[in-house]
C-alpha cells in the first residue's frame, strides 16, 4: 500500500458512519485513542475514532490557552470585559507603541487609553503605509486551547489579513466564549465561514533556517501579545 493510499484509508474509516474500515484501511495503526467505558473515543461523535468536542470547564480552559501562548512566547494578559480598555493601554504602553492600526469593526475604551496614542482605522492602507505602524490591535474568531491557536476570519474586528501580517507587532483580544478545547470544535464552528480567508496564528511568526537557527518576524509579527477577556 502507498503512503496516498493508507491516508486516504484512514481517511474514510475516519469518516464512516460506525461501519467497519475500508478494505484498505491499515489494521495495525500505530495511534492510540483513549477511550471511556463503552469503548468510543471520550468526547467522540458516534461514527468517529477521534474526539470532536473536550471536557475542561471554562475556567481550566482558560488557563490552558494561556500556557500553550506563553509556550509559543506570545506574551499574554487577563483582563475582564470592565478592565479591557486599561488592559489594551497598559499593553500598548509596555509596548511602547505610540501609532497603532485597528479593522474597521473593532470598538477600544478609549478613555483608558494612554494619552498620546493614534488610533488609526484601516481604510485599505498599502503595505508600505501598515509597516510604519507601532502595532496592529483586532479580536479573533476562535481560539483553540489545547493546540495554543488562535483564528482570524476576516470579520469586521479582525480586518484585512494584511494588517495583521505587515506590522511587526499584533494585540490580539479574545473573549472567553471564543475559546474551545480542541481543534474539531473549531472547525465546527468556523463551518459556516469556511469560504472565507482564514488566518491560523501560533504564537509570533517564526522560522529555521537548515541549521535549525530560529528567526522570528519573517512571515508575519515579531512579536504577539493576548488579552484574553473574562469569563
Amino acid at each position: 500500500m502507498s503512503a496516498r493510499e493508507e491516508i486516504l484509508a484512514r481517511i474514510r474509516a475516519a469518516l464512516a458512519d460506525g461501519g467497519p474500515p475500508g478494505p484498505d484501511a491499515d489494521t495495525d495503526s500505530h495511534t492510540t485513542t483513549h477511550t471511556d467505558a463503552d469503548g468510543a473515543g471520550a468526547g467522540a461523535t458516534p461514527g468517529t475514532s477521534y474526539r470532536t468536542r473536550g471536557d475542561l470547564e471554562p475556567g481550566p480552559r482558560l488557563d490552558l490557552l494561556a500556557e500553550r501562548l506563553a509556550d509559543y512566547r506570545a506574551l499574554v494578559r487577563r483582563a475582564s470585559a470592565a478592565e479591557l480598555g486599561a488592559a489594551v493601554g497598559a499593553a500598548l504602553a509596555g509596548r511602547g507603541a505610540r501609532r497603532v492600526v485597528v479593522p474597521p469593526g473593532l470598538a477600544l475604551g478609549q478613555a483608558a487609553l494612554p494619552g498620546g496614542i493614534e488610533i488609526v482605522t484601516d481604510n485599505g492602507l498599502s503595505a508600505a503605509e501598515l509597516d510604519a505602524f507601532d502595532g496592529v490591535i483586532t479580536g479573533a474568531a476562535i481560539a483553540i486551547a489545547e493546540t495554543g491557536t488562535i483564528v482570524l476570519d476576516g470579520s469586521p474586528d479582525q480586518g484585512r489579513r494584511a494588517i495583521t501580517l505587515v506590522p511587526d507587532y499584533h494585540l490580539c483580544i479574545v473573549r472567553a466564549d471564543q475559546v474551545v478545547e480542541i481543534v474539531p470544535e473549531a472547525v465546527a464552528r468556523l463551518a459556516s465561514r469556511a469560504d472565507r480567508p482564514l488566518t491560523w496564528i501560533s504564537g509570533p511568526s517564526a522560522t529555521s533556517d537548515i541549521e535549525l537557527k530560529r528567526v522570528e518576524g519573517v512571515h508575519g509579527p515579531r512579536t504577539l501579545e493576548v488579552i484574553l477577556v473574562g469569563p
